[in-house]
């Protein structure tokens, strides 16, 4: 298996701008959308997403995959540059399982 190096600044990015306007060009115009009103949709469908998070719920999201809020515990770190001690805090970290359909669609490309 061979991988590839790439390099942030050669990828494409996907924003919630462009994601609108894909989404007016391939629902929007046929069930007359307007372009602000996939943008609203785009946003709303975000802003769900976060305030489930935000109330400490799983987000499945089917054949895609699942976003979690985990708990973080304080712990000591190390400042790679200097080696000196650092006291890391108690955080909340959001991470996302991929789904099995989400991992072959994207190893079969």
């Amino acid at each position: 298996m061979q991988t590839q190096n790439v390099s942030s600044s050669s990828l494409e990015t996907l924003t919630r701008a462009r994601l609108a306007e894909i989404i007016h060009e391939r629902i929007g115009e046929s069930v007359g959308y307007t372009k602000s009103l996939s943008t609203q949709f785009v946003d709303a469908f975000f802003d769900e997403i976060c305030n489930a998070l935000i109330r400490n719920e799983a987000v499945k999201i089917s054949s895609f995959g699942t976003f979690l809020v985990r708990h973080k515990n304080p712990r000591v770190g190390r400042n790679p540059k200097t080696g000196e001690e650092a006291v890391i805090s108690e955080r909340q970290v959001v991470s996302f399982r991929a789904s099995q359909n989400f991992k072959v669609r994207v190893n079969d490309v």
